[in-house]
Formats: C-alpha cells, sequence, structure tokens
C-alpha cells in the first residue's frame, strides 16, 4: 500500500513537470529515472530547449536546493567546489572551508562543455561518491545529489568534448530536441499565462519520497535471464566482432565499461518500479538502453565517416543480441 502512494507521488511529480515543460515527456522520464538511481544526467541540445527550465523545475517540486553553475571558458575548480579562504576569529588568523555550489541537493552544471577539461574534472569526485576533497579534507555532499548537466552539441563553436571518465559518470544522457507544432503552440499558451500571472501551482513532495522509492526500486526482482540479456548487450560492445555478420566490428572503437551493466540494471529496475511492476521485463531494458549506452561508446573514423551515430549502434546492438 505504501509502495503505491509513493508510486502515485512520481506520477504526480512527472505531470507536475510535464505541465511546466511541454514536449519533452522522455527528458522528464530520464529526469524521474536519474533521481530513483541516484544517477547523474547529461541532457545534450540546441538552447531554448528547456533543458534548464526542466531542471529548476524538478528541484521546486522537491523542495530541494539547486546550485547553478555556467561552465564558461575562464572558470576555476574552485569556483564549482568551493575553497579555503582566510578568516580572523578572536584576532587569530585561520583558514576555513567556504563552500562551493556543488554543495546543494541538485547541480545544475549548465553548458558544462564550455570549460576546459580541468574544470570539469572538479565533478568527477562528487558525481561518483559523493564528496569533495580540498586542502586534503574530505566533505560530505548532502544526502540527496545529482548533477544534472546541459550541453550544446559538440559542433557548435566554442565548445571542448567531456573526458570519457566524466560520461561514464552520467547514468544517462538524453538528446532535447525541438518539439513539434502543437507543442510549440502550448508553449507560447504556457508563457503568456505565466506572464498574466495565471500559472499552474505546482505540487510539492517531501524527499522522504524519494528515498523510499529508491529502496523500493532496490527490491525490484531480476531475473537471471535478465541479467544475462544485459550483460550480452554491454559485452556487443567490447567485443562486436563477435557478431560477425554485422558491421559493429567496424563501428565500435572503444566499447562500455562495467558502469554501463549496473546503469542498465538500475535504470530497468526504476522503469519497472515506475510501470508499477516489481519484476524487470526484456521490454524495461529495452527502453533505457539507449540513454545508458549512447555517451559510453567511442566510434571508429569509418561510423563517424559514414554519419553512423551512436543510437544507430545501439539499435544494430539490439537486433544482433536479439537473434543471437
Amino acid at each position: 500500500m505504501q509502495n503505491d502512494t509513493h508510486q502515485e507521488a512520481f506520477q504526480a511529480l512527472n505531470d507536475a513537470i510535464n505541465r511546466a515543460v511541454i514536449g519533452q515527456e522522455h527528458v522528464v522520464r530520464t529526469l524521474l529515472l536519474s533521481l530513483l538511481t541516484n544517477g547523474n544526467v547529461l541532457l545534450e541540445g540546441l538552447p531554448g530547449t528547456a533543458k534548464t527550465r526542466s531542471v529548476k523545475t524538478l528541484a521546486r517540486c522537491l523542495d530541494a536546493s539547486l546550485g547553478r553553475i555556467q561552465f564558461t571558458p575562464d572558470l576555476l575548480p574552485s569556483d564549482v567546489t568551493g575553497n579555503e579562504v582566510y578568516h580572523e576569529v578572536e584576532g587569530r588568523q585561520m583558514l576555513q572551508f567556504q563552500e562551493g555550489p556543488v554543495f546543494n541537493n541538485i547541480v545544475l552544471a549548465d553548458e558544462i562543455n564550455r570549460a576546459p577539461a580541468k574544470v570539469q574534472a572538479a565533478l568527477l569526485e562528487a558525481m561518483e561518491e559523493r564528496t569533495v576533497t580540498v586542502a586534503g579534507q574530505s566533505h560530505q555532499l548532502p544526502p540527496l545529489f545529482m548533477v544534472l548537466a546541459t550541453q550544446n552539441p559538440i559542433e557548435q563553436e566554442g565548445t571542448y568534448p567531456l573526458p570519457e571518465a566524466q560520461m561514464d559518470r552520467f547514468i544517462m544522457k538524453t538528446n532535447v530536441d525541438y518539439p513539434d507544432d502543437a507543442a510549440e503552440e502550448s508553449i507560447i499558451h504556457l508563457i503568456r499565462g505565466e506572464e498574466a500571472g495565471n500559472a499552474a501551482e505546482e505540487p510539492r513532495f517531501s524527499q522522504d519520497v524519494v528515498f523510499a522509492a529508491r529502496e523500493a526500486v532496490a527490491a525490484t526482482t531480476v531475473s537471471p535471464n535478465i541479467d544475462q540479456y544485459i550483460v550480452a548487450l554491454v559485452m556487443a560492445t567490447r567485443d562486436p566482432a563477435r557478431y560477425e555478420e554485422s558491421q559493429l566490428k567496424d563501428w565500435i572503437r572503444v566499447g562500455s565499461s562495467p558502469r554501463a551493466s549496473i546503469a542498465l540494471d538500475k535504470c530497468a529496475r526504476a522503469a519497472a518500479w515506475l510501470a508499477g511492476r516489481d519484476y524487470v521485463t526484456p521490454d524495461d531494458v529495452r527502453g533505457v538502453v539507449h540513454s545508458v549506452l549512447r555517451h559510453r561508446l567511442i566510434l571508429s573514423y569509418d561510423a563517424l565517416a559514414e554519419s553512423i551515430t551512436a543510437d544507430a549502434v545501439v539499435d544494430e546492438i539490439l537486433k544482433q543480441v536479439a537473434s543471437a
């Protein structure tokens, strides 16, 4: 009964964000899955596609503190993590740690690929271990903590590619496209209503609901067949030559790490729980595999020359593994 209440809360959260962010249902679903799996998300899309608005709405609905970091070429690592500063206490000079914006429940790393690698790397420890180390001292981040990063397509001017180690720490990556005609018209009406003071009231949810839901997701049953299916999908990225009749071996230069298997398992369980089931099906795995794998593949020069996308490679993997 309590589990049903938590699922209802997440459905209400889903509906609230979709009312504020029109035409991006798959983005909202990705945010909820990452929230359930205690993961980080990378949102890639052109400017103006409501990436920042999605993150802000999620933070408001959860009454969560939001730290926004605008990544620019002149940003320093200490601007992200914080730094030790001198303070005078009772006439004595002493160093005291001053927290940076990373010490929030939700960290919006806006346009993360517009800062050089040393600044991007400042988030590595926080994203993986939920701690920040400054001057040899480790500082714990809040229990509810997630990095929601946005980036512009790499083809745009003034962008830096994210290091592979950092890409691997995003549990999911989703592409944010322009809305269709009907959604675009609804967006106009939504903003017009907000300007007139007619914005819909947003519900508020306790963060305890998130922690309880995570426990339910952890208890979701996964059969040995599903485990084998997940492993087969990931191994296809590392040893594509085993599928001789496909072009996978010509398209993949570097496959996915074990983090991909862990992420597939977590996200599939979260998807099953959101669907109201306590067990995982192959469709749950297939429903999240693109978001989990697309940023964990390094394509070959041949694939790039042929304009083969990571999603096309994942499609081929699904076809080959299913027929194996």
